[in-house]
């Protein structure tokens, strides 16, 4: 029997799963659906904290020291810099960072390379609450998505839009966890599908 493969994650809440069990984390179904499609990974190894920024997820990664490399990674990183109102610029700059980064966790293999773009918060219980502006929110995080975007096309790398999904919550209350604010495990189900459609699309 083949060694499963492995896969590493980097992140930030929506990557651990806030406010979910782990397994319904799109990590942990995103390893669950693939193993369904006779693709079998070890449990993913998750670099994620709630909060982080594109720099503290940079800092994490380097306090870790990892020496092995992925069959797989993903990447999704940047709603922190929106929400607390960092520079687009910097956002740029550390992001591209970060991808090289991924890339070389995967051996150079941009192929095995996955940036997910970032949901918009600005549609949830918790934006309303927030006083802030919701329109504001979504253009922000359009805006952030279309830098890391033109990045990851840059590197040849491939990107899952998964920001309309997270814009149906406008609708569909169930698609957001109990605190408001993160995606249900409902949500991240919608989100693994199209990210396991691109990986099996390259197989």
């Amino acid at each position: 029997m083949a060694k499963p493969l492995s896969y590493l994650a980097l992140g930030d809440s929506y990557t651990i799963g806030e406010a979910v069990e782990p397994s319904e984390s799109f990590p942990y179904q995103l390893v669950e659906l693939l193993k369904a499609k006779a693709i079998q990974f070890e449990n993913p190894k998750v670099i994620a904290k709630t909060g982080w920024t594109t720099d503290e997820l940079r800092h994490a990664i380097q306090q870790e020291q990892i020496t092995e490399t992925f069959d797989l990674v993903t990447l999704l990183i940047g709603v922190n810099n929106q929400y607390r109102g960092y520079s687009q610029d910097t956002y740029r700059k550390e992001f591209t960072e970060l991808l090289a980064t991924a890339i070389s966790f995967a051996g150079g293999d941009k192929n095995k390379v996955y940036v997910i773009s970032i949901p918009d918060w600005g549609v949830t219980e918790f934006a309303k609450n927030s006083g802030r502006d919701l329109k504001t929110i979504s253009k922000e995080i359009d805006a952030f998505n279309e830098i890391n975007r033109q990045e990851t096309e840059a590197s040849h790398v491939t990107y899952v839009d998964i920001t309309p999904i997270s814009r149906q919550a406008v609708k569909k209350p169930n698609l957001i966890a109990g605190d408001g604010l993160h995606p249900s495990g409902k949500m991240y189900a919608e989100w693994t599908k199209l990210i396991a459609e691109k990986i099996i699309e390259k197989r």
